[in-house]
């Protein structure tokens, strides 16, 4: 292993087809998409330069309600961090206690992650739907019917209705990772603490959590970054409405230059995008960055 690690040409042999796929499918995009949104292009014909006309539009004159469309995204991405990392955490703590039945729940929970996010779509249509979905009529049986509502077709809970099948969704992949982490842990430690005394509680926030703050920074990023670009559930779901209620600069991106042939003003959308994720992703490293740490 190490004559192969030393070995120069061998390392250029294992990384270079890495790099043609990242360089055609992640850098190349990015550049092309760079360059279209500084065009007046409808994809048909040459594009007119027009410089930072594009992002203009959107950041200074809120085209088609740009602003709305990135609180929305940013509403979420707090949403995630805030209650469903929680969730997450909480659920990988029980679960790495050795509960019975470990495997079965571990398991469980994963499943939406693997399921089609257009068929999550779907079945949470099904759940919302106002006159035979589950939810209105669980709330019929238990006397609640007043709170029945149109739950995506409303502007008041469209956002929040969305919401729920994101945490229900992606709750399993960051459980898995944060319990991965803390079947990590040495029991060593574990098994120290619980001869001084400390509480289940006490361990977790003095010793379990700080030792997979490196994993919980992981999962901060994963959770901003993915509520920031999501696109396919929002789409199948409401498609951006009601009013654009729910619309996320993915799907005002996607309308803009499939519905209106805007190929110009999309990109700039597109680019935005990855630069909102690229400062988010630095700042949550900052954050969690050790008092000292270089």
């Amino acid at each position: 292993m190490d004559r192969v690690l030393g070995d120069k040409k061998a390392i250029f042999i294992f990384v270079f087809p890495a790099f043609v796929l990242f360089l055609c499918i992640i850098i190349l995009p990015i550049i092309f998409s760079g360059y279209y949104s500084l065009l007046e292009w409808g994809s048909v014909g040459k594009g007119t330069f027009v410089g930072l006309r594009n992002y203009i539009e959107l950041i200074v004159n809120n085209g088609d309600g740009f602003r709305e469309s990135v609180l929305n995204s940013v509403i979420l991405a707090g949403l995630s961090v805030f209650v469903q990392l929680p969730m997450a955490l909480a659920i990988a703590l029980i679960l790495a206690t050795g509960v019975k039945g470990e495997g079965f729940f571990r398991s469980t929970y994963f499943i939406p992650v693997i399921v089609s996010t257009v068929v999550i779509g779907h079945l949470w249509m099904k759940i919302y739907n106002p006159q035979y979905g589950l939810l209105n009529a669980f709330l019929t049986n238990i006397g609640l019917e007043s709170w029945k509502g149109e739950w995506i077709g409303s502007e008041d809970t469209a956002l929040t209705a969305v919401f729920v099948p994101l945490i229900w969704q992606y709750i399993g992949y960051h459980m898995l990772l944060m319990y991965a982490a803390i079947k990590s842990i040495p029991q060593d430690i574990m098994e120290a603490a619980k001869i001084d005394g400390a509480s289940p509680l006490k361990t977790a926030l003095s010793i379990t959590i700080p030792l997979i703050k490196p994993i919980i920074e992981v999962c901060v990023v994963f959770a901003v970054t993915g509520s920031l670009k999501t696109f396919d559930l929002i789409y199948v779901l409401t498609g951006g409405g009601p009013m654009h209620a729910t619309e996320v600069p993915s799907t005002l991106m996607f309308n803009t230059i499939f519905h209106r042939n805007m190929y110009g003003y999309g990109s700039s959308i597109a680019i935005f995008i990855i630069a909102e994720c690229l400062l988010f992703t630095i700042v949550i490293q900052r954050l969690f960055r050790v008092k000292g740490e270089t």
